[in-house]
């Protein structure tokens, strides 16, 4: 029996997607090293709110990455990404040298909800740059 192969990733279409893509993907992947570290190998925090704001910042510009490399995959980069901070603070917590928190994946999910739009924004800014570059 043969099997239909899925559908074909989507191509990359310009220089700047391309780029968006490997930088998402490097992104994702100093977030997984840096979230499974022990505890004892990163700076120590001032105060909480600090830590929340760096899961935002972080999943904000993973979400602002992740739309300019997959324009037309907005949705399941978003649950994607939600599912992926569930996912660390769920890997943490069976660490036993980090520990899971809820409040963290709220502020994935913060940064996630600011980082969309900021996509957006910058696609429109890059093309009507591009566009009054191409202007006689």
């Amino acid at each position: 029996m043969t099997r239909t192969p899925g559908p074909a990733p989507e191509p990359a279409r310009d220089p700047l997607q391309r780029w968006a893509r490997w930088i998402f993907w490097l992104l994702v992947l100093i977030v997984i090293a840096l979230t499974l570290s022990p505890a004892a190998y990163l700076p120590k925090q001032a105060f909480t709110f600090w830590d929340k704001a760096e899961h935002a910042l972080a999943f904000a510009t993973l979400a602002l990455l992740g739309a300019l490399a997959y324009p037309r995959r907005i949705g399941v980069l978003a649950v994607s990404l939600l599912a992926f901070g569930g996912a660390i603070e769920l890997a943490q917590a069976a660490t036993g040298w980090r520990s899971g928190d809820w409040a963290d994946w709220l502020a994935d999910a913060v940064g996630l909800v600011a980082g969309l739009p900021l996509a957006s924004l910058s696609r429109c800014v890059l093309a009507r740059s591009l566009a009054g570059r191409s202007a006689p």
